[in-house]
C-alpha cells in the first residue's frame, strides 16, 4: 500500500523499503485478512485491502519532492467488500488452511440483483471527504453484454480503452495507468460503467466505532487526527 508522510505510526508486521522513493510499505499478512473502514454510496463498509499496483503509483505521482525529500504524500489502499457468496468461499477457503477449493466457478447468470461499486474516496480536504466511481448493476451490464457481471464489465472496458490508447501511441514504451489520458479512457470506458458518482461524504472512519466494551477494550486510536491509517484498520477487537 501506499504510504503518506502524514502517518505517524507503522502498522503492526509492517515493513518498509530502504531504496527507491519508498512511498509504500508492506504488511507481512494476507490482504484477504486485513480489513478496513471505508465508505461506498450510501453506508460504511469493511473491506480488504487487496494489493492493487495503483495503491504505489499513485501514491508516487501525487507526492510533492523538495530538495530531494517527500514534503508531502498521501496514503493509498484499497477496500474490497465482495459479494456474500464470496465472503463465504473465502471463509471456506481459511477452514482448508487456504487450500484451494477443487471447484471453481465465476458467477454469472446465476447472480440475480446487485451492483459493482467502484470508485475513489478522496480524504483529508476541507470537504472531509469526497467519493467518485461508478455503480453498475447486473441489469445494466447484461444489457450492453448478455451473460457477462457487472465487475467484468469494469475491468474489461478499462483494458479495452487502454489497448485502444496503445494502439494510437505505439512509439511510448511502458507506462502505467496514472501516465494515460483520463478523457480519452473515459471517453471510451463511461458508457459501459453505469451510473456515475461524484459527490461529497460526510464520513470519517472515527464516525463508526462503537464499544460495547467501554472500560475494558479500548481500541488504538487516534481522535485528534481522524485520517491516520490505524483510524481505518480493524482489529480483532473491533
Amino acid at each position: 500500500m501506499g504510504w503518506g508522510t502524514h502517518e505517524k505510526e507503522l502498522p503492526a508486521f509492517a515493513y518498509e523499503h530502504r531504496e527507491g522513493p519508498r512511498n509504500q510499505i508492506c504488511l507481512a499478512r494476507m490482504g484477504i485478512n486485513t480489513w478496513v473502514a471505508s465508505w461506498v454510496p450510501d453506508y460504511r463498509i469493511s473491506g480488504m485491502v487487496v494489493r492493487h499496483g495503483e495503491a504505489f503509483t499513485i501514491s508516487d505521482k501525487l507526492t510533492v519532492w523538495r530538495d530531494g525529500v517527500p514534503a508531502y504524500r498521501p496514503t493509498v489502499h484499497y477496500a474490497y467488500c465482495p459479494s456474500d457468496a464470496a465472503i463465504a468461499s473465502l471463509h471456506e477457503l481459511r477452514g482448508y488452511d487456504y487450500a484451494l477449493q477443487k471447484r471453481l466457478r465465476i458467477m454469472n447468470d446465476e447472480i440475480t440483483a446487485g451492483s459493482d461499486i467502484l470508485g475513489a474516496l478522496i480524504m483529508g480536504h476541507p470537504f472531509k471527504s469526497w467519493w467518485i466511481g461508478s455503480d453498475l448493476s447486473i441489469a445494466e451490464s447484461r444489457r450492453l453484454v448478455p451473460h457477462q457481471n457487472a465487475t467484468t464489465m469494469q475491468v474489461a472496458i478499462s483494458v479495452v480503452a487502454a489497448v485502444c490508447w496503445m494502439i494510437d501511441n505505439p512509439a511510448r514504451g511502458v507506462v502505467v495507468p496514472d501516465d494515460l489520458p483520463h478523457d480519452y479512457v473515459l471517453k471510451i470506458a463511461k458508457p459501459y460503467l453505469g451510473k456515475f458518482i461524484s459527490k461529497a461524504v460526510d464520513w470519517t472512519p472515527l464516525d463508526h466505532y462503537e464499544n460495547p466494551f467501554a472500560g475494558f477494550n479500548a481500541p488504538s486510536l487516534d481522535r485528534d487526527d481522524p485520517w491516520q491509517f490505524k483510524n481505518f484498520l480493524l482489529t480483532d477487537g473491533d
